[in-house]
């Protein structure tokens, strides 16, 4: 989707803004001008009443892509952390400097031990900071496990429940307990999407959907009843999942009338690719400067 030079508080004051959502950091750019990819997610939620962050990808690219793309990081109502992984987290300190005091939403434990390890190689994937630095910074930290309204019409889904049976968790990713303790794999119970109710029916975004997209969407629908999902854009995940996982989540994607999708990060462009095929008109890649509006 283009990128569309939208001067937000203009629309504001003469009371046309609709909600728009604007993919900040991503693997890949949409983009011709000034902005960059990263391996990560962050994306910039603009309502009639106040603007949020959800995540805030490794922090390479995150300020230099809201400056490109006329984002003021200065002003966001609150930061939402959609788990505890480097790549979605990594820009916090960034994003604080700029903004200073703000509450910051999220589970209760997305500050555990994570390792990822493959093939001989592991690497420590859990947030880079301690929670007492980015207190230091401002970060005013609200985290639990409830489905929690963070500001009008935006919502934080909660944990969510792992009931499909397809929907299994990465076999690379292990964690590790304060007293050394090691879960393989990791539950990634702290797996957390962002909720928001457009004119057009709710849009889901997802971090990286550790917790499965159909549980992710079972969940939401659970607890907003009644309310359509107008669209999806995020990290799904799929690009690890398996054949099985990945057509029994086709299968049942279709169930839900979503009009768009937009897939990120994780997803993988192979995966990407196939559900594009599939999805036909329904589907953009969501890339840095892509915008979706409600």
């Amino acid at each position: 989707m283009p990128y569309q030079s939208v001067d937000y508080y203009l629309l504001l004051k003469e009371g046309k803004m609709q909600t728009r959502l604007t993919i900040l950091c991503e693997n890949s750019v949409g983009v011709p001008f000034d902005v960059l990819g990263e391996h990560g997610f962050a994306c910039f939620i603009e309502t009639e009443r106040g603007s949020y962050l959800f995540d805030t990808g490794q922090g390479y690219t995150i300020v230099q892509n809201a400056l490109a793309l006329g984002k003021d990081l200065r002003g966001i109502a609150a930061i939402m952390i959609s788990h505890g992984h480097y790549d979605h987290t990594g820009g916090l300190p960034a994003v604080l400097r700029l903004r200073g005091r703000v509450e910051v939403h999220g589970h209760s434990e997305i500050f555990a031990g994570r390792i990822w390890s493959k093939d001989g190689v592991q690497r420590d994937i859990g947030i880079p900071f301690r929670r007492s630095y980015l207190e230091s910074l401002g970060a005013e930290f609200r985290l639990g496990r409830d489905f929690i309204e963070v500001g009008p019409d935006v919502y934080l889904s909660g944990e969510v429940p792992r009931a499909s049976s397809f929907e299994q968790g990465d076999p690379n990713m292990t964690r590790i307990e304060e007293d050394g303790r090691q879960i393989h794999p990791d539950p990634l119970d702290d797996d957390l999407s962002l909720v928001v109710r457009t004119g057009r029916g709710l849009v889901v975004v997802l971090g990286c959907a550790h917790a499965g997209m159909i549980n992710i969407l079972e969940h939401v629908t659970a607890r907003l009843p009644g309310e359509r999902i107008h669209a999806v854009i995020g990290g799904t995940h799929l690009g690890f999942s398996s054949d099985e996982q990945f057509e029994a989540t086709l299968a049942r994607i279709d169930q839900y009338g979503i009009e768009r999708i937009g897939v990120s990060h994780c997803t993988g462009l192979e995966k990407a690719a196939m559900l594009h095929a599939r999805l036909g008109e329904r589907f953009f890649f969501g890339t840095v400067g892509s915008v979706l509006e409600g």
